[in-house]
């Protein structure tokens, strides 16, 4: 194809093995926005969601909370078919499992 731009025929830069992978930079509007994990003890999907809310948070500086449903009828009532339950800024985003991807790009989107 003698009429195409070198462009598409880069291949996409692959960090080397011997390099540290950079972590992506907070956003500027990621420290307004609080997480909320809604679980119960002894819940393993609750523990993955945790290990995923963690990592997504401390990644981009975004606060985050844990609430046990055991201990809160409201929230009992309203979640326990759905546990584990995640807020963004107290609105649902997801539940039973959490996409990592789809989380940071909750906390990171500029048009919320």
């Amino acid at each position: 194809m003698a009429g195409m731009s070198p462009l598409f025929h880069r291949k996409p830069a692959r960090p080397q093995p011997s390099q540290p992978s950079q972590a992506p930079q907070p956003s500027e509007h990621s420290e307004n926005h609080l997480v909320t994990l809604i679980r119960k003890p002894g819940c393993h999907l609750c523990d993955d969601a945790q290990l995923v809310v963690e990592k997504v948070c401390a990644e981009l500086g975004v606060p985050w909370e844990g609430k046990d449903i055991t201990e809160d009828r409201q929230l009992h009532d309203q979640y326990w078919e759905q546990i584990p339950v995640v807020l963004v800024d107290g609105r649902q985003h997801t539940f039973w499992r959490v996409n990592e991807e789809r989380l940071r790009k909750a906390l990171t989107d500029q048009y919320k």
